[in-house]
C-alpha cells in the first residue's frame, strides 16, 4: 500500500510540474514578445538606449532578445505559440568550440507554403501533430533564452547536449562529416556572431558583410543589382513545389519485423522518416509521411487495414519526440498518436493483440531500462496507458501479443526470453524462460508462434527453441539450423517453418512437423544476410536483407532483388548531363547508377574504397569518383569499365568537378588544396597544377562560363576565386562579380546568403544546387530538411519551402538534368529520395 501510495504522490507531482511548465512557457513566451517589441521601439526611435535596457526578468540587449535570469528555472516554449518564432530561437553558444548540430529552428520561413505531411494518389487528412505537453522537467534539458550567454547551454543544440541530459540518442544524432573535421574555436561564445543576424551592407563599397561562427565573410554585390539591394526586403518562396515521387534504399541493417504484404498488394516498409507503401507489379509507391524523425519499428493490426509505426528521438526533442503513430494503409489518415510524452529514446519493437482483434498495443522503449508498455489505443485521441514495467536492462529485440492466448507477451533479447501475462488488473507478470541443461545463448534473436500455439525462438547459435504453450520451459530444441544468428522466423499459413540467417545468408524452410526433411537455399552475399523473412503473393517469400536489399522468390527457386540501396552513409551525388539518370556512392563502397523515370538501378558496383564524391564527365561518357584515402577513381557509364586510378594526398576527396568544356578536372581535398587536371580525349588526366591558399579542407567548388575560372569554399568559411591554368589565386574578388558561373554549389556566394539562418554556424547547410535556368535553389542541411527557394538567394530574408523525410543530415541535393526532378541523399539515414518539381 505505501508504494502504491508513493507512485501516486510521484504522479499528481510530475503532474503539477507539467502544469506549472506550461505557465512558465507562456511566460516566457511574453517576455520574448515584449523584448521584441522593445527592439523594434529601439531601432525606430534610433535611440542609442537600445543596449543599455536590462530589466528583470526580461533584458533588450544584443538586439532585444528575451533573457531570463540565470537562477532562474528555464522553461520551455509551448508549441502553439508563434510569434516572433526567429528570434525566439537565436541561440547562444557556451561549451563545446566545435560546431555542432543543432535543433530545427529554422522553418518559420516555410510557414506561410506548408506541404502536406504525405505522399500519395489519395489525399490524406492532414495528421496531428506529436507536439505535446512538455515533460517533466525531470526530464528535459533546459532552454535558454536567445541571447542568453551564461551559464546555461544552448537547447538540444547539439548531440553532445543531448546525450548530456538524457543520456540517450536517436540512431543518426551524429554530426554531418562537416561538423566533424571543423577546427575548434578560440573565441568567446559571448561574443561569436553568426549567420544574417549580424549581416550589414556597404553602399559605398557595394559589400555585404556576414558572420559564420564568428568569422566575417565580405560578398561583392554583382552591378546589376549593388546599387537597388535592400537588406530589408524579403524574398518571396517560388510557385514550385516538390512532391516526394520515390523512396529508393530499406532500412533493413539494424531494424527487424519491418516488411510485410498488405492486402492491396503493397509491400509496406520504412527508409530514414518515410513509410513506403510500394506495389511491384504496379511499380507505384505511397508514403506516410507524419513522422518527423528515423522510423524504427513497424506493426501491422489483424484487421491489415491499420498499421502502426514508431520513431526514435530526433534532434528536435521539441518536433521529433519518439511515439507511435497508428495509420490508415488505405487513406494514409492518421487514426491515434501515442505516447509523445511518454518515450524517451525510441519505440523498438510494436505488436497489436491478436486474440482480441487488436484493442491493444504493446511497446518497448530502447531506453535504459527498455520499458514495456501496454496501451488501450482506441481510447481517447491519444490512447491509454494501461500498464508499464521495465522489462530488460540488456537488449530487447522482439516483442509479440500471443496470437490464441489473450493477454500473453513474449519478448527476447540479450541473454533472456520472458513470458509475460498481463491480468484483470491491468498488471504485467514476468516469468523468464529456462533453457535447463541446454546452453543458454547470447541472444534470443527472433520469434514465432506455431500453429499449435507453441512458441519458436531462434537464438545466435543458429539453434532452434520450442516453447511448450503456456510454459516457460524448452519442449523441442533443433542444433545447428544456421551457421551464426537466425534474424528472423515465419510460419506460413500451411504451417511451415522458415529461418533465415543474418551471417550464413541462407533460409531453410521446415515441414510444419519441424522435421529433419528440409529444404534450404543460399542469398548472394552482397545483398547482405536474411534479416526479415515474411510471407508474399502465394507461395512467394519477403526478404529484408541487412545490407538494406529486399528480395522477392521462393525456396525452391531463386530471388530476385526488388529494392536495392546503400547500406553506409552517404555523401556522392551527381545528375547525368543529358539523360534522366544519376549516380550515387557511399562508405559502402558502392557506386549505382539509377534511372529517375523507372525508378530503378541500371546497375551497382563494388569499386572497393570508400566513396565521398561523384561528377560525371560533361558529356556523361565517364563518372569520377572521389575516396576517402585521397584516391580518385575513372570508370565508364555504359560499360562500367575501370579506366584508371589517380591519387591526390592522403586526406578524402571532398568534391570533384569538371569544367563546362570538359576538358580541365578540379579536385578538391580534405587537405586545403585544389588539384587542376587537363582531360585528353581518351579520359586520361595530367596534373597542371595545385592551386594553394585555402587554411582549411575545401568544400565546394564552381567552374565559371568560361571554363577558365574557379570559386572554392572551404571549411573555415572562404570563398575563393582562382584562374584555373595558373592556378593561381585571383585576389582581387571584386573583379569576379559579374562572372557567370555554369554551377552553383558553393553554399557561401553573395547568391546564396539567404540560405543561412540567422543564427548559422556555418555547417547547418551542407550542400545547395540550382536548376538549369538558375531560377531555382534546393539546400540540403543538418536538421534533415530540404528548402526550395528561388534563385538568386541574395536577401538575408528569404521564404521558402521546406520539405522533410531524411531522418539524418542531408548530404548531397541535384536537380536531374531536364529539371523534372530533384534527387536528395541522407547521410547515416542512407536514403535516395526523389522528388518530382511542379
Amino acid at each position: 500500500m505505501m508504494e502504491t501510495e508513493s507512485r501516486g504522490v510521484a504522479n499528481r507531482v510530475v503532474d503539477l510540474e507539467r502544469r506549472v511548465l506550461e505557465q512558465g512557457d507562456e511566460l516566457v513566451c511574453l517576455k520574448a514578445t515584449l523584448a521584441e517589441a522593445l527592439r523594434r521601439i529601439n531601432i525606430l526611435e534610433g535611440s542609442r538606449l537600445a543596449h543599455q535596457i536590462v530589466t528583470t526578468p526580461v533584458q533588450a540587449r544584443n538586439g532585444g532578445h528575451a533573457t531570463t535570469p540565470t537562477n532562474a528555472p528555464v522553461l520551455k516554449r509551448p508549441t502553439s505559440y508563434s510569434a516572433s518564432r526567429t528570434d525566439l530561437n537565436r541561440k547562444s553558444y557556451a561549451g563545446s568550440s566545435l560546431p555542432q548540430r543543432r535543433a530545427i529552428h529554422y522553418q518559420s520561413t516555410g510557414s506561410l507554403h506548408s506541404d502536406s505531411q504525405s505522399s500519395s494518389s489519395v489525399s490524406p487528412v492532414p495528421s496531428p501533430s506529436p507536439r505535446a505537453t512538455p515533460q517533466p522537467l525531470s526530464k528535459r534539458p533546459p532552454l535558454v533564452s536567445p541571447s542568453q550567454t551564461t551559464t546555461l547551454h544552448k537547447r538540444w543544440s547539439s548531440t553532445g547536449d543531448f546525450n548530456q541530459h538524457i543520456n540517450m540518442q536517436s540512431k543518426f544524432s551524429t554530426k554531418s562529416f562537416l561538423n566533424l573535421y571543423m577546427k575548434p574555436s578560440t573565441t568567446s561564445s559571448s561574443n561569436i556572431k553568426h549567420g544574417t543576424r549580424d549581416v550589414s551592407y556597404n553602399e559605398d563599397d557595394q559589400t555585404l558583410k556576414m558572420y559564420l561562427r564568428g568569422r566575417p565573410v565580405i560578398l561583392h554585390a554583382p552591378t546589376d543589382i549593388a546599387d537597388s539591394f535592400d537588406l530589408t526586403k524579403v524574398s518571396t518562396a517560388p510557385s514550385e513545389r516538390l512532391k516526394l515521387d520515390w523512396a529508393y534504399g530499406y532500412r533493413g541493417r539494424d531494424c527487424r519485423s519491418n516488411l510485410y504484404l498488405l492486402p492491396t498488394g503493397e509491400m509496406v516498409y520504412f527508409v530514414a522518416a518515410v513509410v513506403v507503401l510500394y506495389n511491384v507489379e504496379e511499380q507505384n509507391q505511397r508514403h506516410y509521411l507524419g513522422h518527423t524523425d528515423d522510423v524504427k519499428s513497424l506493426a501491422i493490426h489483424p484487421n491489415k487495414l491499420l498499421v502502426a509505426t514508431g520513431q526514435c528521438a530526433g534532434h528536435d526533442k521539441r518536433d521529433a519526440r519518439p511515439h507511435i503513430r497508428i495509420w490508415n494503409s488505405v487513406s494514409l489518415h492518421t487514426q491515434a498518436i501515442i505516447g509523445v510524452n511518454e518515450f524517451n529514446v525510441s519505440v523498438c519493437c510494436i505488436s497489436f493483440s491478436k486474440a482480441d482483434g487488436g484493442s491493444l498495443l504493446l511497446a518497448v522503449d530502447e531506453a535504459q531500462d527498455h520499458m514495456i508498455s501496454v496501451w488501450d489505443w482506441q481510447k481517447g485521441e491519444n490512447g491509454h496507458k494501461i500498464t508499464e514495467t521495465k522489462c530488460s536492462v540488456d537488449t530487447v529485440v522482439a516483442a509479440e501479443f500471443h496470437p490464441l492466448d489473450r493477454n500473453n507477451i513474449v519478448t527476447c533479447g540479450k541473454n533472456h526470453i520472458a513470458f509475460w501475462t498481463l491480468d484483470a488488473g491491468g498488471t504485467l507478470y514476468k516469468r523468464m524462460g529456462i533453457f535447463e541443461s541446454r546452453d543458454k545463448p547470447k541472444f534470443v534473436l527472433s520469434v514465432a508462434f506455431l500453429q499449435s500455439g507453441d512458441v519458436i525462438t531462434g537464438d545466435s547459435n543458429g539453434n532452434l527453441a520450442i516453447w511448450g504453450r503456456g510454459t516457460n520451459t524448452v519442449q523441442k530444441f533443433i542444433k545447428n539450423v544456421h551457421e551464426g544468428g537466425i534474424f528472423s522466423i515465419c510460419v506460413t499459413k500451411d504451417g511451415s517453418v522458415i529461418t533465415g540467417g543474418g551471417k550464413d545468408g541462407k533460409l531453410v524452410q521446415f515441414d510444419p512437423n519441424l522435421s529433419k526433411n528440409r529444404e534450404e537455399i543460399t542469398i548472394e552475399k552482397h545483398f547482405g544476410g536474411v534479416r526479415v523473412v515474411s510471407e508474399g503473393r502465394g507461395s512467394q517469400l519477403l526478404l529484408g536483407t541487412t545490407r538494406n536489399c529486399i528480395l522477392v522468390g521462393t525456396v525452391g527457386l531463386a530471388f530476385q532483388p526488388i529494392v536495392l540501396g546503400h547500406a553506409d552513409e552517404l555523401w556522392a551525388l551527381a545528375a547525368h548531363p543529358s539523360v534522366p539518370q544519376f549516380a550515387t556512392a557511399g562508405q559502402d563502397k558502392l557506386l549505382q547508377m539509377w534511372d529517375s523515370m523507372s525508378h530503378s538501378i541500371l546497375w551497382s558496383k563494388d569499386i572497393g574504397e570508400q566513396a565521398h564524391s561523384i561528377a560525371f564527365s560533361s558529356d556523361g561518357c565517364v563518372v569520377v569518383v572521389g575516396c576517402l584515402d585521397g584516391q580518385w577513381l575513372v570508370f565508364d557509364t555504359q560499360s562500367r569499365e575501370f579506366l584508371g586510378k589517380y591519387k591526390d594526398g592522403d586526406e578524402p576527396i571532398q568534391t570533384i568537378t569538371f569544367s563546362p568544356d570538359g576538358n580541365l578536372l578540379a579536385v578538391g581535398s580534405r587537405d586545403n588544396n585544389i588539384y587542376i587536371y587537363q582531360v585528353s580525349e581518351q579520359y586520361r588526366f595530367s596534373r597542371i597544377g595545385k592551386c594553394l591558399g585555402h587554411s582549411s579542407f575545401i568544400t565546394h567548388i564552381d567552374w565559371a562560363e568560361d571554363n577558365q575560372s574557379l570559386r572554392s569554399n572551404s571549411g573555415d568559411y572562404e570563398l575563393l576565386y582562382w584562374n584555373a591554368t595558373t592556378c593561381r589565386q585571383i585576389v582581387q574578388s571584386s573583379t569576379m562579380k559579374d562572372i557567370k558561373w555554369a554551377t552553383n554549389t558553393c553554399t557561401l556566394s553573395f547568391g546564396t546568403v539567404g540560405i543561412w539562418p540567422e543564427n548559422a554556424d556555418g555547417t547547418d547547410v551542407n550542400a545547395c544546387c540550382t536548376n538549369s535556368v538558375d531560377t531555382l535553389m534546393a539546400t540540403g542541411d543538418d536538421f534533415g530538411k530540404i528548402k526550395l527557394y528561388s534563385y538568386p538567394v541574395s536577401q538575408p530574408k528569404s521564404l521558402n519551402h521546406v520539405y522533410g523525410g531524411h531522418s539524418s543530415h542531408v548530404t548531397n541535393v541535384t536537380f536531374i538534368h531536364d529539371d523534372s526532378r530533384l534527387v536528395s541523399v541522407g547521410g547515416k539515414d542512407t536514403s535516395v529520395l526523389q522528388w518530382t518539381v511542379s
